[in-house]
């Protein structure tokens, strides 16, 4: 073999190489990114439960607005003198499919508060 028919195979093999390294490191932004996410998940249901067992529903909604990635839902659940807060959300407005992230908060409902039982 002589060296001219091997020239091409270095400039394929280096395009390859670098559409991989781009990959991974796309990989690793969007794992980065979805890790942030669920951290604005967690301290979002964390506010949303203080709020909740204070009573004050409106200010836990538009916490979670505030605090949590956009498009993210609240539920809650009451039992008793409880309440369960769950804020999900689909990381980076759903780039990555089939990931959701999502956080919990317990609460014990202060004295005279009624949870209602609500999901929303």
């Amino acid at each position: 073999m002589t060296a001219a028919s091997d020239s091409g195979a270095v400039t394929v093999e280096a395009a390859i190489s670098l559409v991989s390294l781009l990959v991974v490191l796309a990989m690793i932004c969007g794992g980065a990114m979805a890790v942030g996410d669920q951290l604005r998940c967690t301290d979002a249901a964390g506010e949303a439960a203080r709020l909740i067992t204070r009573g004050q529903r409106q200010l836990a909604e538009e916490a979670v607005r505030n605090l949590a990635p956009s498009g993210s839902r609240l539920a809650v659940r009451g039992e008793g003198d409880t309440v369960t807060v769950e804020v999900s959300a689909e990381p980076l407005g759903g780039l990555l499919p089939g990931l959701q992230v999502r956080a919990e908060a317990y609460g014990v409902l202060e004295p005279g508060e009624v949870t209602g039982h609500a999901e929303g």
